[in-house]
């Protein structure tokens, strides 16, 4: 159960359909995401990141017009997070929006520390979308 959430938003001067479509992509979590992933591979039809030493599988939710990009994420260890995140359009452009949960035992600073690399990564995400 978690005991804290932080939702970050940014906007971003796109159209929801072209954002959703970018992030659904797990291959794209790389340049988008470096604090979840510094790299991605396909085995068996499944996902899996790595980050530092450790490496991660990774499941979206199927795909939808809703802008649900929720995504589980399941460490070596078996443990599995679901992390929520929202595509929703904001007239022309939209916002996506990622709820940062905070688990038992995790610091003030941890959670700071995650949020903040979230907050840094949907910056990243709105530069590398706006530039297309």
């Amino acid at each position: 159960m978690t005991t804290d959430t932080a939702h970050v938003g940014q906007r971003i001067n796109r159209p929801a359909t072209d954002v959703y479509t970018y992030v659904a992509d797990p291959a794209n979590l790389p340049h988008w995401a470096p604090g979840l992933a510094t790299a991605v591979d396909q085995v068996d039809g499944e996902w899996f990141v790595t980050f530092g030493d450790a490496r991660a599988k990774v499941r979206f939710a199927p795909a939808n017009v809703y802008g649900v990009l929720d995504h589980e994420v399941t460490l070596p260890t078996g443990e599995t997070f679901l992390n929520p995140v929202r595509v929703v359009p904001y007239g022309d452009d939209c916002e996506i929006v990622f709820s940062v949960r905070r688990l038992p035992g995790v610091s003030d600073d941890d959670f700071a520390r995650d949020t903040a690399q979230v907050t840094a990564d949907l910056a990243l995400l709105q530069g590398i979308l706006e530039a297309r």
